[in-house]
C-alpha cells in the first residue's frame, strides 16, 4: 500500500496570514490536531497544531525562565518564546520545518517518518502541490481493512503448526528453540523450556497463536534471571 492508497484528500488548511482564532477555529471543527499551513500561492509552508497553542499569554501558560537563564539564552530565544506566546498569526507559530512524503511512498516509509519525527500526520505532496495527507488514523483504517480482508486460513495439522513455529522463532530471533521444547497436539501448543527475558513469554505466545490451526496454547515456560539465576514459572500456566 502507498501514501496515494489511504491518505485523506480532502484536507483542510490554513492560510500562513489566517489568525489564530481561526486556525483554533477550524481544528475544533473537525476534530483534528494539525493542518498544513499554504502560502498565498498555495505551496506548503509549514504545519500548525494544538501544541503550537499550548504556550499562550491568554491563558497564562505562557514560557518564562528566570532572568539569569534568558541572559545566558541571549536575545533571540527569548524572543522567539515571546513571538509564539503573543503573536496572532498562523505564520509565526507554525512549525517551518515541515517533512513531506511522495503520492507513491510506503507505509513504511511513512511510520518511520512518524517515528523519526514524532509527528502524527505527514503532507502527500505532488512537486509544490499538497494532494493529501496520511495521519495516524488513516493508518488505523488501513490496517483495519487489511484485517477484515484477509481471508482466514485453513488449518494446519500439528506437525505443520509445529515447523511454522519453529521456523517463525528462526527468522524473528526472539527466543532460541535450542532453549524450548515445543510439542502440538490436536491443536493445543505446550512451550515448555527456559527463557531470560519475561518478555519472551508473551512474545512466544503470540507467534503460536497467530498459526491456523492453534485451538490453545499452555505456558510451561521457565524464566531464568541471567544474573541471579532464581527461576520463575508461568502464574497462570496456560494462555
Amino acid at each position: 500500500m502507498r501514501a496515494s492508497d489511504i491518505m485523506t484528500r480532502d484536507v483542510k488548511t490554513v492560510a500562513a496570514e489566517a489568525t489564530i482564532d481561526e486556525a483554533v477555529n477550524i481544528l475544533l471543527s473537525i476534530r483534528a490536531s494539525g493542518l498544513p499551513v499554504l502560502d498565498a500561492a498555495g505551496r506548503l509552508v509549514g504545519i500548525v497544531s494544538e501544541s503550537d497553542f499550548l504556550h499562550r499569554v491568554e491563558i497564562g501558560t505562557a514560557k518564562r525562565r528566570p532572568r539569569w537563564i534568558e541572559f545566558l539564552l541571549g536575545p533571540g530565544e527569548v524572543a522567539e518564546a515571546y513571538v509564539m506566546s503573543h503573536s496572532r498569526k498562523v505564520g509565526d507559530v507554525m512549525t517551518r520545518d515541515v517533512v513531506t512524503v511522495a503520492a507513491n511512498a510506503s507505509l513504511s516509509e511513512i511510520v518511520a517518518v512518524m517515528d523519526k519525527r514524532k509527528v502524527k500526520r505527514v503532507p502527500v505532496v505532488t512537486g509544490d502541490e499538497l494532494v493529501g495527507i496520511v495521519t495516524r488514523s488513516d493508518l488505523l483504517r488501513a490496517l483495519t481493512a487489511c484485517r477484515q480482508a484477509s481471508a482466514p486460513a485453513a488449518p494446519l495439522d500439528d506437525q505443520a503448526i509445529l515447523d511454522r513455529l519453529i521456523a517463525e522463532l528462526k527468522e524473528q530471533g526472539f527466543a532460541s528453540p535450542r532453549t524450548l521444547d515445543v510439542t502440538v497436539d490436536r491443536g493445543v501448543v505446550t512451550l515448555t523450556g527456559e527463557i531470560f527475558d519475561e518478555r519472551q513469554r508473551a512474545a512466544l505466545i503470540c507467534a503460536a497463536e497467530n498459526i491456523p490451526g492453534v485451538t490453545r496454547v499452555l505456558d510451561q515456560l521457565v524464566w531464568i534471571e541471567p544474573f541471579s539465576g532464581m527461576t520463575l514459572e508461568s502464574k497462570t500456566g496456560m494462555m
